[in-house]
């Protein structure tokens, strides 16, 4: 699983309200969630955001409440996935239930401006400023949180397993 795609750079405790606003609660339509998404931090995101693009942030990212919205307003975006120094533990789980990848790295999150273009490489465990000829490694992401992912979140992946069973 390998994603390129453009940098949009966050900073520290970006809170689950200022990646989909609460008056954006009374949907549940992922699409409709993608052209608010990060519109009180960022109002140009949801514009210039292009599929394969990777949101990289500071620490503590989508602490706040524990809405769903906010991982699936990310991947409806086009977002594959997003780099971080930290995350808020609900929006970690939140985001691999809803299928969005998130990777922490410490030095890889620090290694990037908006606009540099990035590489991420899952499986191998490597992120790539390909604007600044840099690379990064990360802890791999466990087997059974990438089938997660390749399922489409939680809900399909339970799905199919009772599917297997039957």
């Amino acid at each position: 699983m390998k994603f390129k795609g453009d940098v949009f750079v966050f900073g520290d405790d970006l809170d689950t309200d200022a990646i989909i606003p609460a008056r954006y609660l009374n949907t549940t339509d992922p699409a409709e969630l993608a052209a608010h998404c990060l519109e009180d931090a960022d109002p140009t995101f949801a514009g210039r955001v292009k599929p394969g693009d990777v949101i990289v942030a500071g620490k503590n990212f989508g602490c706040g409440s524990s809405r769903e919205h906010a991982p699936v307003a990310i991947k409806a975006s086009g977002v594959p996935c997003v780099v971080a120094k930290s995350f808020a533990r609900i929006f970690y789980r939140n985001a691999f239930n809803t299928g969005l990848i998130l990777i922490e790295g410490e030095e890889a999150a620090g290694g990037f401006a908006s606009g540099d273009r990035i590489e991420v490489d899952v499986a191998g465990g490597r992120i790539r400023n390909l604007t600044r000829g840099e690379e990064f490694t990360f802890e791999p992401i466990p087997p059974f949180m990438l089938e997660l992912v390749t399922d489409g979140g939680l809900i399909p992946h339970l799905l199919k397993k009772k599917a297997k069973a039957v």
